[in-house]
């Protein structure tokens, strides 16, 4: 039977989509967070919506990355030494995931979702949701060499294969200079992406939220939840003090945090925090258009009058405090390739604990109890496939019956 509340943990994209879908189907929706809304991993990331991107992120180029300077605070990918049993069977099991084989088989799960992750966003904006996605210029890859783009046209080619749709362009430095002139002489090569979008991640969250509350919706923020109890008719999210939120049924949407709430439901899959990070700064001097400095794995994103440049990953507690290093890891990548930028004035500095499995799927679904669902573990793309995500496990909660997208993505797989 349909349930007539829920309560969701969590007020990111994906929670709040799935509340958003909820409604659709004419479900009360109460959204609880430790913190507020688009707290998480929602606000600063890069928001690119760019299905053709949204790979698996184990996979054996990932592995070369992360052991050439897995202990280099100016690595890409990093992990600060300390003694953590859980990170480390969650690196062994992430490791195991980076072979061409395993990525295959991660590719056709996400490009079943890949293919649908706009059409929901186009759902929202008809339902109401204020804040606009941006087609703009397509976005620019660009490299400091022609052979260094080839591995990523190639996985293009393999998103292709996949099933989706993927238009891209060929271009040289001074092509790529001509489109964006911002970009310095380094720049040997570049890959002109069709048919993405992009967005201001913490304006289109707090737009969903704004949504969900004038459809009757209840949020409350600086509430955290430490446990879901199964009541046999309903449930409690439990706050620490024992107050409790009831209703029919649960998702838990809580992001970095979904492991410990998910585990008593028979969730053995380990929710990891790959943190990223993030700044502003002024638009002079900075790409117009969503360019990714692809050696360098740094994204600059324009968001009005400023940049959001944006990089990294990094294993480690989700409540660690920033580590400044990490921000100028970014400046020194990108400085070299952006000459004109002034990247020392900088703002909005923020990181952010990406949810992240060892397989690089999510966690959509059901969980061992009937009235508990998770919906997370999307890694880097939770802004690309949180609504998508949302809107299926929606249908799922009210109808009983999964997509057949969901079917990879089980919580207890």
């Amino acid at each position: 039977m349909s349930p007539r509340s829920a309560v969701i943990v969590g007020a990111g994209m994906a929670g709040l989509a799935t509340a958003w879908f909820l409604q659709e189907a004419g479900v009360e929706v109460t959204v609880v967070d430790r913190r507020g809304v688009a707290a998480g991993a929602s606000w600063g990331n890069a928001g690119w919506l760019s299905p053709a991107l949204t790979v698996p992120l184990p996979e054996p180029a990932t592995l070369k990355v992360g052991v050439r300077g897995l202990l280099s605070p100016a690595s890409p990918l990093y992990v600060p030494p300390r003694p953590d049993p859980r990170l480390a069977r969650f690196l062994l099991a992430f490791t195991r995931n980076c072979t061409h084989r395993r990525w295959q088989v991660g590719m056709a799960a996400l490009s079943a979702l890949n293919r649908r992750a706009l059409s929901a966003y186009d759902e929202l904006a008809r339902g109401g949701v204020a804040e606009p996605t941006r087609a703009g210029e397509a976005a620019l890859l660009a490299f400091t060499s022609a052979a260094g783009r080839g591995p990523l046209v190639a996985e293009l080619d393999a998103v292709r294969a996949a099933g989706q749709d993927v238009e891209y362009d060929l271009l040289t430095g001074a092509e790529a200079r001509e489109l964006e002139p911002a970009l310095s002489a380094r720049i040997e090569s570049a890959v002109r992406l069709h048919g993405q979008r992009y967005l201001n991640p913490g304006a289109f969250v707090a737009a969903l939220a704004d949504a969900v509350r004038e459809r009757g919706g209840k949020i409350v923020s600086d509430l955290e939840v430490v446990r879901v109890r199964d009541l046999g008719t309903g449930v409690a999210a439990l706050a620490p003090d024992g107050a409790a939120v009831r209703a029919d049924a649960a998702v838990l949407a809580s992001g970095a945090w979904l492991g410990g709430l998910a585990a008593p439901f028979g969730v053995r899959t380990p929710v990891q925090s790959g943190r990223g990070y993030s700044f502003t700064v002024s638009t002079q001097g900075l790409p117009t258009r969503p360019t990714y400095l692809a050696e360098q794995r740094v994204v600059c994103t324009p968001l009005g009058d400023r940049v959001r440049v944006s990089g990294m990953m990094e294993f480690t507690a989700p409540d660690r405090p920033r580590d400044p290093r990490r921000v100028q890891a970014i400046v020194n990548a990108a400085r070299d390739l952006l000459p004109s930028a002034d990247l020392t004035h900088r703002a909005d500095e923020w990181a952010g604990p990406r949810p992240c499995t060892a397989d690089g799927l999510p966690l959509i679904g059901p969980t061992r109890s009937p009235r508990v669902h998770v919906c997370g573990g999307h890694g880097m793309w939770g802004i690309v496939l949180g609504p998508l995500s949302g809107r299926l496990l929606a249908e799922s909660i009210v109808t009983g019956r999964g997509a057949p997208e969901l079917a990879a993505l089980h919580p207890l797989r």
